[in-house]
């Protein structure tokens, strides 16, 4: 489908004088991967559950493949696939029973080793819910997700506490949902993950929207000049301080400088070479999402309490 399949304006979510969610907005296009990232409490779940159809906003226009999720919610329901956190199931149920249980209820003939080959679980297709592992559970919750041929999968953290390869799996799946021309909303705590599958990120911290672009955009308006870092100490610090121009700090065993262009670059190495200190080992370093989000949701907490104690 072309155009947004998610579009929301000036949403809010009010329990008494607290706003879990404050006038936020957003679009998501289809067939892409949308990271939605936040600390604890900072509203993604609620916001989450409102595009869900499963909470009722308090204001604002929210609409999911044209539809309002709330007035809607059963048409809604049929053409979205949701894997909540922690998924949990029937414990003694197998997952090929599971599938043709949730074909069931949505009326809709399924291949469970079809589903199950496509979240690398085939080999347990007739183990007990109860006996797999943390990672297999999530890859069962995914396929159930998709049981219904959904055109929005909703995935709230569905890589969480799963070691490496687990959450590589997901990862894999995920780039398939978007090859697939699905839409995919991710919300999750590793910045990592988010860098590498999504289309677009939204970072939302006490209810508002604080960081929205590409994962590049973002990195680039938001991070860090580009940095030279050696392995060694001061006395190269103060070297390269008192005949370079760009910024230079030393800290713990290690001095940063920052460039901007590769002629900068190859500047501090020809200082270096006059310096009689050597050449030590160096790497390239740039500002990370998880940096900047981290920057961004420590300022945004700096900033309220300024505020607080002012008044």
């Amino acid at each position: 489908m072309a155009g947004n399949a998610i579009e929301v304006s000036g949403l809010t979510k009010a329990y008494g004088p607290l706003r879990a969610v404050d006038g936020i907005e957003f679009t998501v296009p289809a067939g892409q991967v949308f990271a939605f990232l936040g600390p604890n409490g900072a509203g993604k779940t609620t916001t989450t559950e409102i595009l869900e159809g499963l909470r009722n906003r308090t204001s604002g226009n929210v609409r999911v493949l044209g539809l309002d999720p709330w007035k809607e919610g059963d048409e809604l329901h049929r053409r979205i696939g949701v894997i909540p956190q922690e998924f949990k199931f029937f414990e003694k149920i197998h997952p090929r029973e599971a599938i043709d249980y949730y074909g069931d209820l949505f009326d809709r003939p399924v291949d469970p080793e079809s589903l199950l080959k496509r979240v690398y679980l085939l080999d347990k297709a007739d183990s007990k819910f109860d006996t797999l592992s943390g990672g297999q559970k999530q890859k069962l919750g995914l396929a159930l997700s998709l049981v219904n041929n959904p055109e929005v999968c909703f995935l709230d953290e569905p890589t969480t506490g799963l070691d490496p390869q687990a959450r590589r799996a997901i990862w894999e799946v995920i780039r398939q949902l978007k090859a697939d021309g699905r839409t995919v909303f991710l919300t999750t705590h590793y910045l990592e993950e988010a860098q590498l599958l999504a289309d677009q990120v939204a970072i939302i911290h006490h209810g508002r929207i604080i960081v929205r672009g590409t994962p590049g955009e973002i990195v680039a308006s938001r991070g860090r000049p580009d940095r030279l870092r050696f392995e060694s100490g001061p006395e190269l610090a103060r070297y390269l301080a008192a005949h370079l121009p760009f910024a230079v700090t030393s800290e713990d065993g290690h001095v940063d400088v920052e460039i901007a262009t590769p002629a900068d670059a190859q500047r501090v190495f020809d200082t270096m070479s006059t310096s009689g200190l050597g050449t030590p080992r160096f790497t390239v370093q740039r500002d990370s999402l998880e940096e900047i989000f981290v920057r961004a949701v420590g300022q945004m907490d700096d900033g309220l309490l300024k505020s607080e104690g002012g008044a």
